[in-house]
């Protein structure tokens, strides 16, 4: 700490504790200033107390000349008085009530407050007598319950008086106290003062004379002849001695500093002088030398002793391989491999890398250095790469009993870099002389062959002749294919543009089917369940046929469907990971019911080395599965039908598709007892609208696409279909996928939409729901309307979109909406947006209902706005589930 700074400290001190001395003075008057405002409020509440008191007294003496029946000028000026007195009395309660905050106050307060509004009313009910001229019970409740009432203030008033009066009392002995207390504290801050201020100066004036005896001490033990080290000065304060003791220790820091440096140049100046001299000394060895091993060898030779190196191997790259050009102190028999491949060993490490390679502490069985005298283990191995534009041209590798200095390591980094230009400057020169040679032997071979040119340029002539005509005829076709192009390209595109019609045809095909299909569906399903049984079982029976009939015709324009969009190349596949387990239980819990009413055996067996997962689309493998058993079924009248599902190994399917990554295949063979196929029509299976013979289309029924589809969904899998049957002894189809992830061929297009499953909600009931049928269509309302009544349900309906739109606004406590997508006016689409654009339908679940059943048809729904998709006909139970999903998510 500076001397000017301790005395500014120490005066400052001082100055300080005087204005803390003045701080205390003040506070000490404000104090007081307190005491006696507090002391004139509650002197002003007394008389405010004292007030009510007054104006108390002066209304009894005005009620009491009221009483007397006075004149009526003087009766006035009774009422009059009788009332500001009351006023003045009520004043003064609010002022107490404002400027007095304590507790007990606060409670006589309240009390006077309520004592006030009785008094007010006994007024009002002596003055209501008295104008019945009942003056003697007006003067009885004056007397008795009046007066009570103003005795109970005037006490109230007092008490308050009494206790202003404490108040001013009190301050005045507070005052008393401060002014005692105050005396005493300024006796004992002046003590105080007086010993902190000598206390003050004997310390400023002790640390200045006892700093500058060590700084002098040190200047004179200070040796500057020596250079090396100087003595310190040990700061203990930052005052002007502290600075200089600071600028003496950096002083004696920098001489030492530049004695170093001096010593490091002297030694770094030695060191490249000698670097120099042997670089140049290895320089000079270059000139003359054209061919490698010479190179390899001299430069060896010369560089080990320099680095001390006492041995030596020098490796060069040939092609990829690096081989031994050279080495120093070698013995009789070859020490170390002849040749590294890169990344091979230390030295094709090092060429790899591009680096040096440094070994300490040798194995004593690694290699011996021999002489005359004996022989030993060397201590360090270093391997360094010679590069040229960054490519490694050679490795040197060098052993010695001491570990390699750093200046004998920067040596070698210098000279292997002069080493990889000569190499290089060698190498082309070699090349020079092999290219050379070479011209000169082209040179004679084109002497001889230009003689051949000679008889061989007569003969082109006539080749020239004969192709001049070759080309008037070529030319002459090539019109006449463009022409044929042409006719191609319009076929083509009116096979495109056919390709389109018929799916637009199929797509309308289908709506038009569905939408009477839903109708029927539903209604069949509700009489076939008789719910309200009122049907006969001959009825019943009816009702179940029409359904059975209707979903065989479903399946017909699904199959219908598939089929052409497998012809068109048009069908997606949707690859996941799917669990056998469940594809099992899906299949059992189909087919075992009809095993069980033909009296057939029907099991599923899986192997037991099967994974768990597997790679596919769940919803196409069970369609071809299904397909498989369902033609098992209706061509076995007794036996047993058995699914095995099976790992196969399929290397025949590899070679065939030249996909070496799929191994395994999982085998699906579906076997059965029926009537079996011959040999020369197992192919003809396989054709879409094709059955064995017209006898099993006439007994046995189908349409015979599903093989036809099977087959194909099959290949877009990844695998194949196979039949293995006999006449009488029935059939085995074997489906084979493959097991591990395969990427099919991805094909554009729509396909027949997968149905959603949603988790079921039968718990929550739809009793009361307000449910919005939007369709044009009437039988789909009337079947829609009729199945959701029977679970209590309020329908409204509309006929189109824009009906719709107005319905749902006259109708704000509705539900759900169930919309159709092809309607006139305003179709389910712009309908959906519509609603999407009012903010209070934002949230209102919209479920959107087609005949059409694309792929393309779902994601349009969704992303006009619907909630959740169903294609019809619609499966009652599935509509329920889902709408149980919207309304009580």
């Amino acid at each position: 700490m500076k001397f000017k700074t301790k005395l500014y400290l120490g005066f400052g001190l001082l100055i300080f504790l005087f204005i803390v001395f003045l701080l205390f003075l003040m506070m000490l008057m404000n104090q007081l200033n307190t005491n006696m405002k507090n002391a004139v409020d509650n002197y002003e509440l007394a008389k405010t107390a004292y007030k009510i008191q007054d104006s108390l007294n002066w209304y009894r003496s005005d009620s009491k000349g009221i009483l007397a029946n006075p004149p009526a000028d003087l009766l006035k000026e009774f009422q009059d008085h009788k009332e500001q007195s009351y006023l003045n009395a009520n004043q003064a309660i609010e002022t107490l009530r404002k400027l007095d905050k304590r507790e007990k106050s606060q409670k006589v307060i309240a009390e006077l407050q309520s004592l006030s509004i009785q008094l007010r009313a006994m007024e009002a009910k002596t003055n209501k007598l008295m104008e019945q001229n009942k003056d003697e019970e007006a003067r009885n409740l004056f007397w008795y319950d009046t007066w009570d009432v103003i005795d109970k203030m005037t006490s109230d008033a007092n008490y308050l008086q009494t206790i202003q009066e404490d108040g001013v009392q009190s301050e005045f002995e507070l005052s008393n106290n401060t002014t005692s207390t105050a005396y005493k504290f300024i006796f004992g801050y002046a003590v105080a003062v007086l010993i902190l201020g000598g206390a003050i100066t004997f310390f400023i004036l002790r640390s200045m004379s006892k700093n500058l005896n060590n700084v002098m001490s040190v200047f004179t033990s200070a040796a500057f002849g020596k250079g090396d080290h100087l003595p310190r000065i040990k700061v203990k304060t930052k005052d002007e001695i502290g600075k200089i003791s600071i600028a003496y220790n950096e002083m004696a820091q920098v001489l030492e500093k530049h004695h170093k440096q001096e010593k490091e140049l002297k030694i770094a100046a030695e060191e490249q002088s000698w670097l120099n001299t042997k670089i140049a000394e290895i320089a000079t060895m270059y000139p003359g030398i054209n061919n490698l091993n010479e190179l390899a060898q001299l430069f060896i030779t010369r560089l080990a002793p320099i680095v001390g190196a006492s041995y030596g191997l020098i490796y060069m790259k040939e092609d990829s391989v690096f081989r031994r050009y050279g080495s120093y102190a070698g013995q009789e028999e070859p020490v170390g491999r002849e040749s590294f491949s890169v990344g091979e060993g230390l030295v094709g490490q090092c060429a790899l890398d591009r680096r040096p390679i440094s070994l300490e502490d040798i194995p004593d069985n690694y290699i011996k250095i021999s002489s005359g005298t004996g022989e030993a283990s060397p201590n360090s191995i270093l391997v360094i790469p010679a590069e040229y534009q960054g490519e490694v041209l050679a490795v040197i590798e060098l052993a010695s009993f001491k570990p390699f200095a750093r200046l004998e390591q920067v040596l070698l980094e210098e000279v292997v870099s002069h080493l990889g230009i000569n190499i290089k400057s060698i190498q082309r020169h070699m090349r020079v002389e092999e290219l050379l040679q070479e011209s000169q032997t082209l040179t004679e071979e084109l002497q001889s062959q230009s003689e051949e040119l000679q008889l061989q340029q007569e003969e082109l002539r006539t080749v020239n002749e004969q192709l001049e005509e070759q080309f008037k005829s070529s030319e002459k076709k090539t019109h006449e294919l463009e022409k044929i192009k042409n006719m191609l390209e319009e076929k083509a595109q009116q096979l495109m543009m056919s390709s389109q019609y018929k799916s637009e045809f199929l797509a309308n095909m289908s709506h038009e089917l569905r939408t009477p299909l839903n109708s029927l569906l539903i209604l069949a399903q509700m009489l076939s369940e008789n719910s309200a049984q009122n049907l006969t079982p001959k009825q019943v029976e009816y009702a179940k046929t029409i359904l059975s009939s209707g979903h065989d015709l479903l399946r017909l324009i699904n199959d219908v469907l598939d089929i052409s969009k497998i012809e068109a190349g048009k069908m997606e596949i949707y690859l996941e990971k799917t669990e056998i387990q469940e594809i099992k239980a899906s299949l059992e819990s189909q087919f075992f019911p009809l095993a069980r009413q033909k009296g057939l055996d029907f099991s599923i067996q899986l192997d037991r080395f099967l994974p768990g997962l597997i790679h596919t689309d769940p919803q196409r493998l069970q369609q071809i599965l299904t397909n498989l058993l369902s033609n098992a079924f209706k061509f076995t009248e007794k036996g047993r039908i058995l699914l095995r599902i099976e790992k196969a190994k399929q290397t025949a399917f590899s070679e065939e598709k030249g996909n070496n990554q799929v191994e395994t295949m999982i085998a699906f063979s579906v076997r059965d007892t029926g009537i079996g196929i011959s040999l020369e029509n197992q192919k003809l299976i396989f054709e879409a609208f094709q059955q064995a013979d017209g006898t099993t289309s006439r007994k046995y029924g189908g349409t015979g696409l599903g093989l036809s589809i099977s087959r194909e969904l099959a290949q877009l899998l990844g695998g194949y279909l196979t039949v293995d049957s006999k006449i009488g002894e029935g059939s085995t189809f074997t489906l084979y996928i493959p097991g591990l992830a395969y990427e099919p061929a991805r094909l554009e297009a729509a396909v027949t939409v997968e149905e959603s499953k949603p988790a079921s909600f039968t718990g929550e009931s739809l009793e009361g729901k307000k449910i919005l049928i939007v369709d044009d269509d009437m039988r789909n309302i009337f079947a829609l309307t009729t199945a959701l009544e029977s679970y209590f349900v309020d329908v409204v309906f509309a006929e189109n979109g824009r009906e719709g739109i107005d319905v749902l606004q006259k109708n704000p406590d509705i539900d759900l909406v169930l919309m159709d997508i092809m309607m006139p006016e305003m179709d389910g689409f712009e309908a959906i947006r519509a609603i999407r654009q009012m903010p209070e339908y934002m949230n209102l679940p919209i479920i959107a209902l087609t005949a059409k059943a694309m792929k393309s048809d779902r994601k349009k729904c969704i992303e006009a706005g619907a909630s959740d998709y169903i294609s019809k006909p619609v499966h009652i139970e599935q509509l329920i589930s889902i709408m149980r999903v919207w309304l009580y998510r």
